[in-house]
C-alpha cells in the first residue's frame, strides 16, 4: 500500500489520503527524493526496488531532483482537507513543494523588517 502511495505521489505529485498513511509515507518519500538527489546507479536501482515503475523513477531522478537540488530536506507538505464522510476520518493532501515556496512562510512585513535590522 505504502509503495503505491509513494509512487501516486510522485507521478502526480498532489495526492489525498489519510492522516495516518500520510505521515508514514512522508518518510518513504523524502528517502526516495534523496536518492534521486544521489544520482548513483546503486541509487536509481534502490529506488526501482521499492517504486516498481521505471517512468516514475525517470522522473525522479530527473525533474524531482532537480528541484529539490539546494534543498536538505522537507520535500513534502501535509495539508488537512476534510473529514471522510463515512467514517469521519481525517483526510489530507500530500504534495511535493514547488520550486520557490518551500522555505519563505508568510511573515507580516513589520516582522519581516524588524528581523532585517
Amino acid at each position: 500500500m505504502f509503495r503505491n502511495l509513494v509512487t501516486s505521489l510522485l507521478e502526480h505529485e498532489r495526492i489525498e489520503t489519510t492522516a495516518a498513511k500520510a505521515k508514514e509515507i512522508r518518510g518513504i518519500t523524502e528517502k526516495m527524493i534523496t536518492l534521486g538527489k544521489e544520482g548513483s546507479l546503486h541509487a536509481r536501482r534502490r529506488a526501482l526496488d521499492f517504486i516498481r515503475k521505471k517512468d516514475i523513477v525517470s522522473k525522479l531522478f530527473g525533474d524531482v531532483a532537480g528541484r529539490f537540488r539546494r534543498q536538505t530536506g522537507g520535500y513534502i507538505r501535509i495539508i488537512p482537507t476534510r473529514r471522510r464522510p463515512g467514517d469521519a476520518a481525517e483526510l489530507v493532501a500530500v504534495e511535493l513543494i514547488e520550486r520557490g515556496s518551500a522555505i519563505a512562510p508568510d511573515v507580516p512585513e513589520s516582522v519581516a523588517e524588524d528581523k532585517a535590522s
